[in-house]
């Protein structure tokens, strides 16, 4: 192996080490447990296909940008999947269960988010969930700092007013004496 081979080998393996955990956390919550092997190793071949193209300043948000379109590529290829087998099932009569449906709402938070639009989820998602920082994210959604910065002070925004919302419903309305209407404070 040439100087320059094993140089280039050794960063790579530095990147993998200092990314590979994150990478797998980021693809386990879009693309599922199961999935999220696949999907990180997709992205590390990438990564050592393009490895020359790489931005040494920006690289994890490049690995995170190059994730994201795998997973998209894996959903699409799902979709696809879902609906051959939709149809073949049709076709041989017997019903097909739509596991596509099934979400997890026993956390009030994820439903919370579940209910924003995509475009609000991925902000926050890269933000609160992957910890990237302002620049790393808006590198990754491919919009300027400012832009992010707008995106993720309004996501926030609604997701704050959702999740109050929620605890309003839960806990019904609370009575409050009023002095203003005549109420008494006391008992």
């Amino acid at each position: 192996m040439q100087p320059e081979q094993a140089a280039a080998r050794r960063r790579f393996e530095e990147l993998f080490d200092a990314h590979y955990a994150e990478l797998t956390r980021f693809a386990t919550r879009r693309a599922g447990a199961d999935t999220a092997g696949d999907v990180v190793a997709a992205t590390f071949l990438v990564a050592w296909r393009r490895f020359a193209e790489l931005p040494a300043d920006h690289a994890r948000a490049w690995l995170y940008a190059t994730a994201r379109q795998v997973i998209a590529n894996e959903v699409r290829g799902r979709t696809r999947r879902d609906r051959l087998a939709a149809r073949a099932a049709a076709d041989a009569g017997t019903p097909v269960a739509d596991h596509a449906g099934q979400v997890d709402e026993q956390l009030r938070v994820r439903a919370v988010l579940d209910r924003l639009s995509p475009a609000d989820q991925e902000v926050l998602r890269l933000i609160e969930w992957d910890g990237l920082d302002v620049a790393e994210a808006a590198l990754v959604l491919g919009c300027s700092r400012t832009a992010l910065k707008v995106r993720l002070h309004r996501a926030r925004r609604r997701f704050a007013q959702r999740l109050l919302a929620t605890e309003d419903r839960e806990t019904g309305p609370v009575r409050r004496p009023s002095i203003i209407a005549g109420g008494s404070t006391t008992s």
